[in-house]
């Protein structure tokens, strides 16, 4: 597992969020559900790079602006689980 330590926040509890990364047309996609930030680059390394920043540096905006608190919820909970269906069409 990944940390990323922000100096707005250090007295909320341990964060938990999940990533995506996904490969669209050559290019790598990252996204963080629970803050809705979105990256991408040129492969999944770079991606998962890219995410980091911008989760790091929305939370140390969303520190500054006083609305970490809206966001606890869904960053603090234990219980999170992905899956991935297929759809037929």
């Amino acid at each position: 597992m990944n940390t990323i330590h922000i100096k707005q926040v250090d007295n909320m509890a341990k964060m938990r969020v999940t990533i995506s990364i996904w490969e669209e047309e050559g290019v790598y996609g990252a996204g963080c559900r629970e803050l809705e930030v979105a990256s991408c680059w040129d492969s999944p390394q770079e991606a998962m790079d890219n995410i980091h920043d911008a989760i790091e540096l929305y939370l140390e905006n969303a520190g500054t602006l006083g609305i970490i608190e809206d966001l606890e919820p869904a960053l603090t909970s234990q219980h999170k689980s992905t899956s991935v269906i297929e759809i037929e069409g």
